[in-house]
């Protein structure tokens, strides 16, 4: 029987800010965003990686229960893979809110990170 490493998942100051935000308008926010922390939990790595980024950087699609429009009016989740081991949430906003995230933005976000998380 084989040990997987167990998968730390750290989220940013942003990350923690825009969920507040989204919890007041969507109340299931948590629950959908749960699911994808069970998809980390299992060693995998969902979404599509961001090119030009510099960094191994994904952008998932999560359903959105309380908007009922499936995953393309959904969240869109920004996640940057520190280590094999370590996954840190960047980015969070609902596709019915915002549109896509540039590359130059990601890059931004992840030279924010503090010291303390990365």
């Amino acid at each position: 029987m084989t040990n997987k490493p167990s998968i730390r998942v750290q989220t940013t100051p942003r990350f923690k800010q825009v969920l507040k935000k989204l919890r007041k308008k969507y109340i299931h926010v948590a629950d959908d965003l749960r699911t994808l922390l069970e998809i980390f939990a299992k060693g995998e790595t969902p979404g599509d990686q961001i090119t030009d980024v510099g960094h191994s950087v994904y952008k998932v699609r999560l359903a959105n229960r309380d908007a009922q429009r499936g995953k393309s009016g959904g969240y869109r989740v920004i996640y940057y893979i520190k280590t094999s081991e370590r996954i840190i949430l960047i980015d969070i906003y609902s596709k019915s809110d915002q549109d896509d995230i540039s590359a130059d933005k990601i890059r931004r976000l992840i030279a924010e990170i503090s010291d303390d998380i990365l």
